[in-house]
């Protein structure tokens, strides 16, 4: 597993990682694993299993939801020796204002460095932190914005993740809550998540394709009617059709034979 991360991220096998290598691996994570729904969308999801998930997005070399690729993320840095967990957490709908109703669907990692608590995830489509942030509060900037934690008890969790994301939000919004308390054990968790996604109407998985990674230059993502780049900083949309579709999941993300 550890040998079929690295390939798709583009780490050699021999290069040791450490805390401080953890943002490089980030950024290549989320420009070589798409943040995607297609499964879902096509009725051909598997149970969530280590074996599962690695063969998903390490073999078939697809994408996943934050329950796998967090998942994923969290086996590699166990394989690599860091303190890491999986944590569960409530995205928030800041147009409703408001938790959304699906539970605690969001998945992240949190690691633990040199007494510190870190939170990492590589499952929020395009609002990634793309570095650790730490628990303390203090502001992470990367190439993607400005993150911070705050302690926040609620009845979701006992953190709150805020963002400011570079050229969209001018300013501090929540991204989801998270309970430190209550680490997950166990990945065949998530099935419960997947189901919830698969079947809940509130569910914005279930409707319509979505595919999204980080590029060189932002981030492109694409839909059953639209494709959609940020190239430094500046925005395009063009309309598609079915057949593009295709052909784009090919070309932009290598999901050939997708949908």
């Amino acid at each position: 597993m550890n040998q079929l991360f690295r390939n798709r991220i583009g780490i050699p096998a021999e290069e040791t990682i450490t805390f401080q290598h953890l943002p490089n691996v980030l950024l290549k994570t989320a420009k070589a694993i798409p943040f995607e729904n297609l499964r879902i969308i096509e009725n051909k999801t598997r149970s969530i299993t280590k074996e599962n998930v690695i063969d998903k997005m390490l073999v078939k070399q697809e994408g996943g939801l934050c329950y796998e690729l967090n998942a994923l993320l969290y086996f590699f840095f166990v394989e690599n020796g860091f303190n890491a967990e999986l944590v569960r957490g409530v995205v928030y709908n800041n147009d409703k204002k408001e938790w959304l109703t699906l539970g605690s669907t969001h998945v992240a990692v949190l690691l633990r460095h040199d007494e510190q608590t870190y939170l990492v995830d590589t499952g929020f489509g395009s609002n990634l932190p793309l570095k650790p942030v730490p628990l303390n509060g203090e502001v992470i900037t990367s190439s993607n914005g400005e993150f911070r934690i705050k302690q926040s008890d609620n009845d979701h969790g006992n953190y709150v993740l805020e963002l400011k994301l570079a050229h969209k939000d001018k300013d501090w919004r929540i991204g989801y809550t998270f309970d430190s308390k209550r680490p997950v054990k166990n990945v065949a968790d998530f099935n419960e998540i997947q189901t919830i996604l698969i079947e809940d109407d509130a569910s914005p998985f279930n409707k319509n394709s979505l595919v999204t990674k980080f590029t060189d230059d932002g981030t492109i993502t694409l839909t059953d009617t639209s494709l959609t780049q940020w190239i430094n900083g500046k925005y395009s949309k063009e309309k598609i059709d079915h057949k593009q579709f295709n052909d784009l999941a090919k070309q932009h993300f290598g999901l050939a034979g997708m949908k």
